[in-house]
């Protein structure tokens, strides 16, 4: 089962790297992860989704909590969240494609980001299900590269965590 999990954290060289250090010492795999300050610039969010029980679950909450840079720590369920990841898709494309390819742009909402002799390059911001349907669409005109972000994830409603 894959967790989502905000971390606050003290915004300084290395706090990354024990966060990270913490999954690989434990054998805990990383699906996603994006970091980013919040309004208060000493401070930034750690965003990471990882797999595994509640029991896994659970045992990554307490290590993260012992950690000293570590300001607060919450896992979020699917329905608590809004999650963004944003892609860009560079697929190759005729001039005979080019109608095509814009209007799945349209269709899927998508940006047209850069357009060559070649290739076009496609932008979406959406959730992880609406992505993985994007590249789908696009791979029959054959995707020369593909770069994604982690996830980011914002609680629904009024609630929030800061400080």
């Amino acid at each position: 089962m894959k967790h989502t999990i905000s971390i606050l954290v003290e915004n300084h060289a290395g706090v990354l790297a024990r966060i990270s250090g913490l999954f690989a010492r434990r054998a805990y795999n990383i699906d996603s992860l994006a970091v980013g300050v919040t309004e208060d610039e000493n401070v930034s969010r750690v965003t990471i989704v990882a797999d595994g029980d509640e029991h896994t679950l659970e045992q990554i909450l307490k290590q993260l909590n012992k950690l000293i840079d570590v300001i607060k720590v919450r896992s979020f369920s699917e329905q608590e969240l809004l999650t963004r990841e944003l892609v860009l898709v560079k697929v190759n494309c005729t001039p005979s494609q080019r109608a095509e390819l814009i209007s799945i742009a349209e269709i899927t909402e998508a940006k047209i980001s850069d357009i060559s002799v070649n290739t076009v390059t496609l932008e979406l911001s959406d959730y992880n299900a609406k992505i993985k349907n994007f590249e789908e669409l696009l791979r029959p005109y054959g995707i020369k590269e593909i770069v994604r972000t982690g996830t980011i994830a914002i609680q629904r409603g009024s609630t929030a965590l800061t400080l």
